[in-house]
């Protein structure tokens, strides 16, 4: 497992920063299912770069957003580093994918596609209405189609 000192993860298993896709680009839709595949709502831990050197990064918790393909996934960063009022952080609460049962926030303005072999594990799932809130402010910001 790649470690936080460097290491990287290479090929299939990479998890990509990439620029934020266009409004037609991507649907939001929760879809959980306890299948051991990342549906849109759950919170996977996967290995992601750091942005200023691709060859260094750290595990880190991803909330899936929507399929990319049938391979890859959209997926935003968690951080339990308090952002309370800032504009490209979303309060999700507590849940299952942190041990501790910290806070976490999602950081909007990154977004990553995730390659389903570079998923370490599915760590539980938001619920219907957080998804909700985070689709929506998700929509208007990027307007990014939100399922009904």
């Amino acid at each position: 497992m790649p470690s936080a000192s460097g290491g990287g993860v290479a090929g299939a298993a990479s998890v990509v920063e990439v620029a934020l896709p266009d409004a037609r680009s991507l649907r939001l839709a929760y879809e959980p299912t306890p299948d051991g595949q990342p549906d849109p709502g759950e919170i996977v831990w996967a290995w992601v770069p750091y942005a200023e050197d691709a060859a260094r990064g750290k595990d880190r918790p991803l909330l899936v957003l929507a399929r990319a393909d049938r391979g890859r996934s959209w997926a935003m960063k968690l951080t339990s580093k308090p952002h309370d009022g800032e504009r490209d952080h979303i309060p999700l609460g507590t849940g299952d994918w942190d041990r501790e049962r910290r806070p976490s926030w999602l950081d909007v303005d990154q977004i990553y596609l995730v390659p389903t072999s570079g998923i370490r594990r599915t760590a539980g799932a938001l619920d219907r209405a957080t998804y909700g809130r985070v689709a929506q402010a998700l929509s208007q910001r990027y307007g990014w189609r939100a399922a009904s």
